[in-house]
């Protein structure tokens, strides 16, 4: 499967922001998608995921502000970031895999480019 986001850009703190992961190739509901952030020099982590049956999961730092969810008409996934802060800022990735521990873990099979966004205070 290939991966592409879309919708980095700048917004302010306390703002809003929308990225989209659409999917392409061997698609599949079963997949579990989920999204990974990497800020200037820190490792990459988990932010959210989602998988069949829309069962979703998010990292501590994001709960409550962020939101992930899935179109299976237009194999794309959606993540909606809302009260952004400044340390949201980062690279965000979306990857897919039929493991939800390989998303979950940052070992998924597939990975799309990343889409930069800042978040200004």
């Amino acid at each position: 499967v290939q991966l592409q986001a879309f919708g980095g850009g700048s917004v302010q703190a306390g703002g809003s922001l929308r990225l989209s992961c659409a999917a392409s190739g061997r698609t599949s509901s079963s997949v579990a998608v989920g999204w990974s952030r990497q800020a200037p020099g820190k490792e990459r982590e988990f932010v959210a995921g989602i998988r069949s049956g829309s069962t979703t999961t998010y990292a501590d730092s994001v709960k409550g502000r962020f939101t992930i969810s899935r179109v299976y008409a237009k194999n794309t996934v959606y993540l909606q970031m809302n009260s952004l802060k400044p340390e949201d800022t980062a690279d965000y990735y979306c990857a897919a895999d039929l493991s939800w521990e390989a998303v979950v873990g940052g070992k998924a099979s597939s990975w799309g480019l990343g889409t930069e966004f800042t978040v200004s205070s």
